[in-house]
Formats: structure tokens, C-alpha cells, sequence
């Protein structure tokens, strides 16, 4: 069956002293789900199982992400995270201490339902 994207949306998060990914990550994806409030599922009768949740982080590097821990932050659907290079690390010139910044886009998608609802004119 085939998906239709319902739902994109984008967030910033970082973390100013703990050069934490993880954290950035985190903070990013909550920031992208504070966007959106989804009354679909309740207005449709859709369960929040059919929902794949596709997360894409960008940091300047990837690789100290734990993917894992971002996609238990996800409070519905099935979770896909995948973090690639991007973001921005702001070094403190006093301390060397880096300040990271992430980026999150956040994408849901459903099974094509479209076959299933006809609009009517009213």
C-alpha cells in the first residue's frame, strides 16, 4: 500500500555546555512535535500504529547520536530516525567549549485512504 506525507514538520535544539548531540537532537525533535497537534486519527477513526514517523537530524556529526534514544521520544507512530551531517557547532573562543545546534524535520505518513472518502458538497 502505498504512503501519502500528512504531516512535516521542523524544529532547533542544542545543547550550550554539555556538547551533547544527543541532547541537540532530543531538544530538536520537541521542539518540531510542539508545532503540531494531530486530530486526525480521532476525527478519521485511524489508529497511531498506521503512522510511520520518518525523523531526520543534522549535526555536525552524525555518528554521536543515539538514534535510538531520540525515537523513544516520539509519542506516536513507528519511528525511523537517521541523523546526517549538518547542524552547526559555535565554539566558544574563551573556553573552546562547542555549543551545538541540531536540526530535526519531522515527517508522518498513513496508508493512501484516499480511495476510502469522498467529498460531498454541503
Amino acid at each position: 500500500m502505498t504512503e501519502k506525507r500528512i504531516i512535516l514538520e521542523m524544529g532547533t535544539g542544542n545543547d550550550l555546555y554539555g556538547q551533547d548531540y544527543t541532547k541537540a537532537a532530543r531538544r530538536a525533535v520537541q521542539d518540531a512535535l510542539h508545532h503540531s497537534s494531530i486530530t486526525l486519527f480521532s476525527k478519521l477513526g485511524i489508529d497511531h500504529t498506521e503512522m510511520r514517523v520518518a525523523v531526520t537530524i543534522a549535526v555536525q556529526n552524525p555518528d554521536q547520536v543515539d538514534c535510538d534514544a531520540v525515537a523513544q521520544d516520539l509519542p506516536r507512530g513507528r519511528a525511523e530516525v537517521r541523523a546526517i551531517k549538518g547542524g552547526l557547532d559555535v565554539a566558544d573562543p574563551d573556553t573552546g567549549a562547542l555549543h551545538v545546534v541540531a536540526t530535526a524535520a519531522v515527517e508522518a505518513f498513513l496508508p493512501d485512504l484516499s480511495d476510502k472518502y469522498q467529498l460531498t458538497e454541503g
